[in-house]
């Protein structure tokens, strides 16, 4: 899995797999700053503070993505802390990788996920596909530090295939309003590559070489805050 440490520069929407619950968390557990502590230290005190009394936790992407700067790949593994912590963990800040990903990625608003929406109605764990979803977050991060705008693309076609097959709710469900398939084909029939920011919709990642009509852009964090 990859995840990108941003700088804040406008009001992400909430419900948008853009991390802000984890966010106001963070906020409030350390008053706005992030100790001087070693990150994965941090991101399993975030974790415990996020899920405190769920049934149903959230995974450590999301506490790894505002703790750790610039670009990285988590490795995940089931027999590893019940795959809740990655077993590896590869960054990179390097100052020409993170500007050349900002000025190619763009970032379409579509819509928060609904109320009462969850992903999980139906599941389908078939081991091919999650073989495939943990090898398209490889070939992201790899394509990500060669700065290949082609192989960035294919490696965010390649998450969307793996999303829709293994949850299907993902991109189809009864609350959601907008035909989130019809979009994303938009965009990947006319640039690079696109996925969403998370299940449900959310925001819209395209990949481009030039703008992308109605996309804004973000800044990516080089160094822990």
């Amino acid at each position: 899995m990859v995840v990108v440490g941003l700088e804040p520069r406008c009001r992400f929407m909430d419900r948008a797999g853009m991390a802000t619950s984890t966010r106001k968390i963070a906020h409030h557990l350390w008053n706005g700053a992030l100790p001087e502590r070693p990150p994965l230290e941090l991101i399993r005190e975030l974790y415990r503070a996020e899920n405190a009394g769920s049934t149903k936790p959230s995974g450590s992407q999301d506490m790894a993505g505002l703790i750790l700067p610039g670009i990285s790949r988590l490795d995940y593994d089931y027999r590893h802390e019940g795959g809740v912590f990655p077993t590896y963990i590869e960054s990179c800040a390097d100052a020409e990788i993170c500007s050349w990903l900002e000025h190619c990625m763009h970032v379409v608003p579509v819509a928060q996920r609904p109320i009462g929406y969850s992903p999980l109605g139906g599941e389908n764990l078939d081991p091919q596909w999650i073989q495939r979803l943990g090898a398209s977050g490889k070939s992201c991060f790899s394509a990500i530090t060669a700065m290949s705008l082609e192989r960035l693309g294919e490696s965010l076609n390649e998450c969307m295939r793996c999303w829709s097959a293994v949850l299907p709710h993902t991109v189809r469900h009864p609350l959601i309003a907008t035909d989130l398939l019809e979009l994303l084909s938009f965009y990947q029939d006319r640039y690079p590559g696109a996925m969403y920011s998370g299940c449900g919709g959310g925001y819209l990642f395209v990949v481009s070489a030039e703008a992308v009509p109605g996309a804004f852009q973000v800044h990516v964090r080089r160094r822990s805050a």
